[in-house]
């Protein structure tokens, strides 16, 4: 397939046990015209003998590969240099994506050119249930909107390649190793470009709820220079200084009071 419509980009480290998931999630697409890159970051489970089967089994599934482990961003970029499509998907190793997703997602772009991102609501996931639905904070996010986090489920996002490649990617810095893309979509929105959010969740988000309990604070404060650089290119102050230091705040709130209150604030968007 020289020119796939879609070429999706996933990052993986470590991750030969729970692939198979989201590669399968792919491969069950009822739009069939996609290239799955696949970069291994350095992995030392055989990881990467694994792609390289699945691979031989489909060609439109794409490995490639890190000699050492350069973080998320920098994946991403590498996925970015060699694929060939039109829009470039979204997707982590340890998610889903409903069969229907790419079909809505690339239709959607086809007909609004308006827009240079799209994503949608997702579905909350702990490995054996949906906990709840998790709806955008805007159907057609603006610049304002930024101040209480990102606006799009990075996971569950497609862009137009060549906007994407306007920005120069993804930006690999010490801040954005866990926000690089609340930093992204920050910067296309400062570019003048626009997103919009589909209603219905198309991709199932797995939460790691152990994990979310030992997040660490180092990655607050990576989170507040990634915030005061993105609204400082939003023109986002004066009215942004209230909203820089979020991070900070919410790290002082138990983990279990947050994880109670997310999901207390996305139920209520459930239909």
């Amino acid at each position: 397939m020289e020119n796939p419509k879609v070429s999706i980009i996933m990052g993986v480290l470590n991750g030969k046990d729970r692939i198979l998931t989201a590669v399968d999630s792919i491969k069950e697409q009822t739009f069939e015209d996609w290239e799955l890159i696949i970069c291994d970051d350095g992995s030392t489970d055989g990881t990467f003998e694994l792609l390289l089967d699945i691979a031989e089994k489909d060609q439109r599934i794409k490995p490639i590969k890190n000699q050492v482990n350069l973080g998320l961003a920098r994946t991403l970029n590498h996925c970015l240099e060699v694929s060939k499509g039109e829009y470039i998907a979204r997707m982590d190793d340890d998610d889903y994506s409903y069969p229907d997703r790419l079909a809505i997602q690339v239709d959607f772009l086809n007909k609004h050119p308006e827009y240079d991102i799209v994503c949608s609501a997702i579905d909350i996931f702990d490995g054996e249930k949906v906990l709840y639905k998790k709806k955008p904070i805007s159907v057609t996010p603006e610049i304002a909107d930024f101040l209480w986090g990102s606006c799009f489920e990075h996971p569950a996002t497609i862009f137009r390649a060549s906007k994407l490649r306007e920005v120069n990617g993804y930006r690999f810095a010490k801040e954005t190793r866990r926000a690089e893309d609340y930093d992204l979509f920050m910067r296309m929105y400062a570019a003048g470009m626009r997103g919009y959010n589909i209603e219905k969740p198309l991709l199932r988000y797995y939460v790691n709820v152990q994990a979310m309990k030992k997040r660490k604070f180092k990655y607050r404060l990576d989170e507040v220079i990634v915030r005061y650089k993105g609204f400082k290119n939003l023109g986002l102050f004066p009215k942004g200084y209230l909203y820089v230091l979020k991070p900070l705040i919410v790290s002082l709130i138990p983990k279990k009071i947050l994880l109670k209150l997310q999901r207390n604030k996305y139920q209520q968007f459930v239909n």
